[in-house]
C-alpha cells in the first residue's frame, strides 16, 4: 500500500485524547512496536483545524517521539504526518480505511 505526506503547514493542532498504547493483539495484549526502531507505538487523538474546518484524527506515533505530559488541550506540531489506506478481512467480512502515522509530536503552536 502506498502512504502519502499531509501538509500541515497551514494547519492549528491541537491534542484531543491521551496518547495510549497502542495493541498488535488486543487477546493477547501483544503492543504493537516499529518494525525499524523496535519502539512501542502509541494512538493519539489530534483535532486538526484548516481553512476553517476541524476534524479529528487517530495518529499512530512511536513513543520515543511522544513529548512528556501530553494532555488534551495542547497545541502540538506534527512531525512527518502520512496517511497510508489499508485493507484486511477478518471473519470473512473485508474492511478498509486510512491509518495515519507520525514521526513525533513537539510542544508548542
Amino acid at each position: 500500500m502506498s502512504s502519502f505526506k499531509i501538509d500541515l503547514s497551514t494547519a492549528v493542532v491541537f491534542v484531543a485524547t491521551a496518547p495510549a498504547p497502542k495493541m498488535a493483539n488486543k487477546q493477547s495484549g501483544e503492543r504493537a512496536v516499529d518494525r525499524e526502531t523496535g519502539a512501542g507505538l502509541s494512538t493519539v487523538g489530534l483535532l486538526i483545524s484548516d481553512e476553517g474546518e476541524g476534524n479529528l484524527y487517530q495518529v499512530t506515533v512511536p513513543e520515543t517521539g511522544l513529548p512528556e505530559n501530553l494532555a488534551p488541550g495542547m497545541p502540538v506540531r506534527v512531525v512527518g504526518l502520512k496517511a497510508r489506506d489499508w485493507e484486511n478481512e477478518f471473519n470473512g467480512q473485508k474492511r478498509h480505511g486510512i491509518a495515519f502515522r507520525a514521526v513525533a509530536l513537539t510542544a508548542g503552536a
